[in-house]
């Protein structure tokens, strides 16, 4: 199936099998006629159904003529009869020619119809004109032309304010097909616009979040908009539920309140860069400024004197915020785009608005690791306690991210007096089990293919700073290896050369696994 899900099916089985299961028990027997398509009997249009399943059956009724009659009968179908033969035409809508021949037949005008018919529109019903409308947008660029303009925004906006999870993830699909391809962007730009389109999306989130309601199109409608385009700050704005910004769109704007359904797509936009990273051929420089300008009001929004009982999402909306940031800021980070050398490094836009230096104040507001501070002489009275259990795992992690096969990154940290800072991460903390895992790796990256990173670390090893308690608790000791000239963690009570715990040597990382014995 395409990545982005934008093929032709039959109807979804779940909803077909359970619907003609219900009317199957209502009517039974029958007899065939010259005009199938025209007969009121349902066992009739269920021979049409069940033909239609099959792509052999969708061809002999495509040579039949069965599509053009059976969208004549739509506006005039009992109630009974008219979602079987919506799900016929879904089912034939899912070949080339058939696709050809709906437009042809004035099928949208036809589908329109059935909205204005006066039948009760279940969910059920909005569905199967939904996947009707997938079908045939998925043809190509005039067919996704002519949906557009005959159901955009009026049919589809009121569709979305029925507030259904399932109708909603149906819409989605059209939506995303619609924004697909050649002309997509422009359609998305009419869906991100304020008193059109845009409402149409925020009734979508608005739905899908109480439940936390997740499709794969949804992950790629926003994902459009939000990482891809230039709409994330004017959704993101959207969803709260008081007016809360300068309402410039820019990342220049400032939050006081968050909102569930900021979260809820916050964490979508997330998983999106996780899940499907090698679809997304650009990310925006408006949606990293925007998620950077997110993380700087998320924490000063947060109670630094008081800790979160665990990690990860919590009932502190604001907490949240600040957590979703930085999942979103280390995959940003981590970001190539491979099929192409000249996209601009969203990254590189981050440097320039002060990530490196944020994240720099961040770790040094903070008190210490609970293993350096139960060691040290004394702990600045000045200190933060961490807004949630983590939160210093989640600023080194994009540090580390942030540092990898960049070199303008390495010697930023080397000039704002980082190194020490850094080298202080790589314990074993009691709050976060992988700090030191993501400091280790950040050592590496800190000092790979960079001399004077690496002299810059030999020098402070000479001097002794780097013999933090925490080091000398664990009975490690720094020190240069004579062959790599990498700095290198040994045991301060046993030197032997074949036992040595090191976490950088010669360009490989290994991890520091045994403090005792």
């Amino acid at each position: 199936m395409d990545l982005e899900d934008n093929k032709s099916r039959p109807l979804d089985s779940n909803l077909r099998d359970d619907s003609i299961k219900s009317w199957k028990r209502k009517r039974s027997g029958g007899y065939a006629m010259e005009n199938p398509a025209a007969d009121d009997r349902l066992e009739v249009v269920l021979a049409l159904l069940d033909a239609s399943r099959s792509r052999h059956g969708r061809a002999r009724l495509a040579a039949e003529g069965i599509l053009p009659a059976v969208l004549r009968c739509l506006s005039s179908s009992p109630a009974l009869l008219l979602l079987p033969r919506l799900c016929i035409t879904v089912n034939l809508c899912c070949e080339r020619p058939n696709q050809d021949a709906f437009l042809e037949a004035g099928g949208l005008d036809r589908i329109a119809s059935v909205l204005l018919s006066g039948h009760q529109i279940s969910a059920e019903i909005l569905q199967a004109v939904l996947q009707v409308l997938g079908n045939v947008a998925s043809a190509g660029e005039a067919h996704k032309a002519a949906v557009w303009a005959r159901f955009f925004p009026i049919w589809f906006r009121e569709i979305a304010a029925m507030r259904n999870p399932a109708v909603c993830n149906s819409l989605c699909k059209v939506l995303n097909t619609c924004c697909s391809a050649t002309g997509g962007r422009r359609r998305l730009g009419e869906l991100c616009e304020e008193g059109r389109g845009l409402p149409i999306l925020l009734d979508i989130v608005n739905t899908m979040s109480p439940s936390c309601h997740k499709e794969i199109c949804l992950y790629f409608l926003l994902g459009k908009a939000c990482i891809k385009d230039i709409y994330f700050n004017l959704v993101f704005q959207r969803l709260s539920s008081v007016n809360t910004l300068d309402g410039s769109f820019g990342a220049n704007f400032t939050y006081k309140l968050f909102t569930k359904e900021q979260v809820f797509l916050l964490r979508l936009l997330s998983y999106h860069l996780i899940a499907w990273p090698d679809v997304l051929d650009i990310i925006s420089s408006y949606f990293a400024l925007g998620v950077l300008q997110l993380l700087k009001e998320a924490y000063s929004v947060v109670d630094a004197s008081s800790q979160s009982i665990s990690a990860g999402l919590t009932d502190d909306l604001a907490i949240n915020v600040l957590w979703c940031s930085f999942y979103i800021l280390r995959d940003i980070c981590s970001w190539k785009d491979h099929s192409s050398s000249a996209s601009e490094d969203p990254a590189d836009s981050l440097l320039s608005a002060g990530l490196l230096q944020l994240l720099l104040r961040y770790l040094r507001e903070l008190e210490p690791p609970n293993i350096v501070k139960n060691h040290a002489m004394q702990t600045s009275t000045d200190s933060k306690v961490c807004p949630y259990k983590g939160f210093r795992r989640d600023v080194v992690s994009v540090l580390c991210n942030f540092l990898h096969g960049r070199k303008q990154v390495q010697d930023e940290i080397r000039k704002q007096d980082g190194i020490p800072l850094l080298l202080k991460q790589c314990v074993v903390d009691d709050c976060d089990q992988s700090l030191r895992q993501w400091g280790s790796l950040s050592i590496r990256y800190l000092l790979e293919g960079n001399l004077e990173n690496q002299y810059k670390v030999a020098e402070l090893e000479q001097k002794e700073p780097v013999i933090t308690p925490e080091i000398a608790r664990m009975g490690l000791r720094v020190e240069i290896d004579q062959e790599s000239q990498c700095p290198k963690m040994v045991k301060a009570y046993q030197e032997q050369e074949d036992d040595p715990c090191q976490y950088y040597a010669n360009g490989q990382l290994t991890y520091v696994t045994r403090l005792d014995s």
